[in-house]
């Protein structure tokens, strides 16, 4: 299954991604600044779930807050489904940084959901799991 384009609305990248990767932070920033996150989705990470827009872009934004010097690595990326109107993938992922001046480091793994509203992709549903 060929890779999903990165960005999804379309336009050119402002980080090294060539492809729209789901937990690359860059990418979810592109994702916030263009409406990329539905207005109906729902999110569930380990801290709980977040329903709608807003309550998404402000956990993205407490994580964004709280872990510095981030350091995020996908691995097995997979697109098990992928059609003119949504697009689903799931991966692993690592990461590094520092938290409350310690460093820190964890692994999971994750699914997403994304569907195409009128032309422009938009994150439906992510899912992060241990």
């Amino acid at each position: 299954m060929t890779p999903f384009p990165f960005p999804p609305t379309g336009g050119r990248a402002d980080h090294s991604c060539a492809r729209f990767t789901p937990q690359c932070r860059s990418c979810a920033r592109a994702l916030a600044r263009s409406r990329g996150i539905a207005s109906d989705a729902v999110y569930w990470f380990s801290d709980g779930s977040h329903r709608g827009r807003e309550a998404i872009l402000s956990a993205i934004a407490k994580t964004f807050a709280t872990i510095r010097d981030e350091i995020y690595q996908i691995d097995d990326l997979e697109w098990i489904a992928h059609s003119d109107d949504h697009a689903v993938c799931r991966y692993r992922f690592a990461w590094t940084g520092t938290i409350d001046g310690q460093p820190r480091s964890g692994r999971s793994r994750g699914t997403n959901v994304l569907v195409n509203h009128a032309g422009t992709w938009q994150m439906l549903h992510e899912h992060l799991s241990a």
